[in-house]
């Protein structure tokens, strides 16, 4: 846009717009051929797209994966260019092709149905008769099946060589003999003619059609609102302290860009300087700002509120969080569930079924009044009234709907069917630490045997923990802290899994210890039970008591061992969540039972189960050994799904028939996992379930309206209540197809109103509200 502000800046006086004038004028012609033809290839590849969505899909896979080539370049555009031609800008381009295509072929069809014979006898009217008003019908439905209809033929292409028939082969079976069977009474005026059936048909497949991809583009505008998040510029903070606007695709890991108050966040980063509270409803669903201050994490697309941010850059384009949210809602969308395979298959079958409705009609109605043109007729109408179009909106809808309430609520499904299976699961397994608990533990207590100083012991844990992450080592040596102790020097530090740590300490000036030169200190462990079995020490018999009573407290205790001797243990208390009770109450309710497996010792996790109500624990179990238990419990004959967070329980969460990571909304990309909850709130497992059965309860619903139709509409057809004077005529039977689709389109949007609250606990704090789907 500069270099043509540029241009027209540089124009002396405007001397050279007349010029510009007439050469605009000596093209405006051809711009306009060129932009009807571009239109109609653009129709022409929507239908390509339609009746190839898998091809489509790759190309757009492929052409994506190239633009992103060319922002990494440097050479693309603002994050937002292309936002209409994506996932939602499709939909759009098909909606806008049916609703164009619907509202001319119904134009069209007007006088069709004024010159319908039979339309003027039911409802009483007239119109006027002229020389070639006996063409009206036949030339304006021949357009209308050329404008309308011949696009649904072209999508029926792919099924048919293919070999697999499916919606598209039984629309255009429908339309194609209505067309044939009235073109030939024109020839053989003796027959009855379906000039008004056909353009009506080909109208309501074009509704459908058209309410179908307005429904999906609705229901998937989560993943475009996801797009829209990430800004298309950001304030990069240069080496001399300068701001400068650049597009997004050009910042780099590392850079400090300034948020500005009520700006977008451009990129996953780290605060290094300002406070402020940030909205991140967006991507975690929870509608209460978050505090951000040094040293905290901010998420690329969330709000930032008053204050003003400097963030370094953590990662940025496909890295980021936003984008990996993005790839599992795709994911999630185009996955298809059991009961979607099912509709699929069905409509294969339905093709043939008509196809042997049309047979058993044929000899029926030869052997009950000879082959005549009433044989024709109702052979005719079995075959354009057996179209179900409402059995192709059941399932996708509600899916594409599910997907969009799952991801305004912080869940993220990666595998369909794994979603589906969470209505039947009958048991649930949490990791204790971090997800039914605070996970923040403190040292509240500690023990030492005879001539071991407390502070001394404590000194001595600190050391060995200074290289540890983990959230009991950090509790120890915040302990420390408060005490205001120096920890001797550590060497040699070693990870031991699911046990504890060791090191090498210098213990020369610790009471009772003699530093060993020659290896470099003396070997000092700490760790829970675990570690006491592997390194076979005996307990004392004073901290074993201390050991039992820090248990029955649900306390954690940690053990110190010096040279193969244990000399001080410690009590960790872990907070449980208050949501926990609710979460453990809320799925007994869904008559779901609540297991509990952790690492801590049998008196802990007791204590901890029987306070929440927990059915069964599974205690002092180490990572590797996690998958066991959820296989003991499938060997049991139930269906188990798997809380963890993603990391350490990947092996657990892979044997469960429903893995749900939990708190990983910085860390989408678990592969590990069939569903990622973006929040650390275990209340979002019963969520899952919750949508679970009304997803699967509208499914259900979808089908039976949709093969309803055809359950009573063939047999109708067919001629069954001839005998009694009912016949089913193709118009009748469009009318309830239409009715069906409707049914069926009003029914999905219904998902979107499912109550996935929670009830509170009396004296609790109120429960986050549930998201809707738009």
């Amino acid at each position: 846009m500069d270099d043509h502000k540029d241009t027209a800046e540089n124009s002396p006086g405007g001397e050279d717009q007349p010029d510009t004038t007439s050469h605009q004028h000596e093209h405006g012609e051809h711009d306009e051929a060129v932009a009807e033809s571009d239109e109609e290839g653009i129709e022409q590849e929507l239908l390509e797209e339609e009746a190839h969505p898998a091809a489509a899909g790759e190309m757009a896979s492929h052409e994506q994966h190239e633009h992103a080539g060319h922002e990494g370049d440097g050479h693309g555009h603002g994050s937002h260019e292309g936002h209409g031609e994506g996932h939602g800008g499709m939909h759009e381009g098909h909606e806008q092709m049916f609703r164009r295509r619907f509202f001319i072929s119904t134009l069209l069809s007007i006088p069709v149905l004024l010159y319908s014979e039979m339309l003027q006898e039911w409802l009483g009217f007239s119109v006027p008769v002229f020389p070639g008003s006996d063409w009206i019908n036949p030339v304006f439905a021949v357009i209308v099946f050329a404008y309308g209809g011949v696009p649904f033929l072209q999508m029926a292409l792919p099924e048919l060589k293919d070999r697999s028939p499916g919606m598209m082969t039984l629309i255009s079976m429908a339309i194609t003999v209505a067309f044939v069977y009235s073109l030939a009474s024109v020839i053989f005026p003796t027959q009855s003619a379906f000039f008004w059936e056909l353009v009506t048909l080909i109208d309501i497949m074009l509704l459908g059609h058209w309410i179908e991809m307005r429904s999906v583009r609705r229901a998937s505008s989560a993943l475009d609102e996801l797009a829209k998040l990430m800004p298309d510029t950001a304030e990069r903070i240069t080496d001399d302290g300068e701001t400068e606007e650049v597009p997004v695709s050009e910042l780099s890991e590392g850079d400090l860009v300034l948020v500005r108050p009520g700006a977008s966040v451009p990129a996953d980063g780290t605060v290094e300087e300002g406070d402020s509270d940030v909205n991140e409803s967006m991507i975690t669903g929870e509608s209460k700002p978050v505090s951000k201050e040094p040293g905290d994490e901010v998420i690329g697309g969330t709000i930032n509120g008053d204050g003003s941010l400097r963030v370094r850059v953590g990662a940025t384009g496909e890295e980021t969080t936003l984008a990996g949210i993005m790839r599992l809602v795709e994911e999630a969308q185009q996955s298809k569930s059991k009961t979607q395979v099912l509709a699929d298959r069905a409509a294969g079958w339905l093709f043939y079924v008509a196809l042997g409705a049309a047979v058993v009609t044929a000899i029926a109605w030869t052997v009950a009044v000879s082959f005549d043109a009433t044989v024709i007729e109702r052979v005719v109408t079995v075959l354009v009234i057996a179209c179900p179009h409402a059995l192709g909106l059941a399932i996708p809808l509600v899916v594409a709907i599910n997907t969009s309430l799952a991801a305004r609520n912080g869940m993220l499904v990666r595998d369909r069917i794994a979603m589906e299976d969470a209505r039947n699961l009958d048991a649930i397994i949490f990791d204790k630490t971090g997800t039914l608990t605070e996970g923040e533990h403190g040292v509240v207590d500690m023990a030492t045997v005879d001539g071991v100083d407390e502070d001394d012991a404590l000194g001595l844990a600190a050391a060995v923990e200074s290289d540890s992450e983990h959230m009991i080592a950090r509790a120890i040596r915040e302990a420390a802290d408060e005490r205001d102790l120096s920890a001797p020097d550590a060497s040699s530090f070693e990870a031991i899994k699911g046990r504890g740590v060791r090191a090498n300490v210098d213990v020369s000036g610790f009471a009772g210890g003699s530093s060993d030169e020659s290896d470099g200190g003396n070997e000092v462990y700490v760790g829970g039970p675990n570690l006491l079995t592997q390194l076979d020490s005996e307990i004392p018999d004073h901290l074993q008591r201390f050991a039992d009573e820090a248990g029955q407290n649900a306390q954690t205790v940690v053990y110190l061992v010096r040279d193969g001797e244990l000399i001080a243990a410690f009590a960790m208390a872990d907070v449980i969540r208050e949501e926990s009770f609710r979460v453990v109450d809320a799925l007994h309710d869904l008559g779901i039972e609540v297991a509990m497996l952790t690492g801590d010792s049998q008196d802990v996790a007791n204590a901890v189960a029987d306070e929440l109500g927990i059915d069964t624990v599974f205690a002092e179990v180490l990572p590797e050994d996690k998958d066991e238990k959820v296989q003991e419990l499938q060997d049991q004959g139930k269906l188990v799904g798997m809380v963890g967070d993603g990391v350490n329980d990947a092996p657990a969460l892979t044997r469960a028939d429903v893995g749900i990571a939990i708190g990983s909304g910085t860390d989408v990309a678990v592969q590990s996992a069939d569903v990622i909850l973006v929040q650390n709130n275990p209340m979002d497992v019963v969520r899952l379930v919750k949508l679970s059965k009304a997803s699967y309860r509208k499914m259900q619903e979808n089908i039976v309206w949709a093969a309803g139709y055809n359950v009573f509409a063939i047999p109708l057809a067919a001629g069954v209540l001839a005998p009694i004077g009912i016949l089913l005529s193709p118009a009748v039977g469009a009318l309830l197809m239409s009715l069906s689709t409707v049914i069926v389109a009003i029914n999905a949007q219904l998902l979107r109103r499912v109550d996935l609250s929670i009830p509170e606990l009396p004296g609790g704090t109120p429960a986050t509200d549930a998201q809707p789907a738009d």
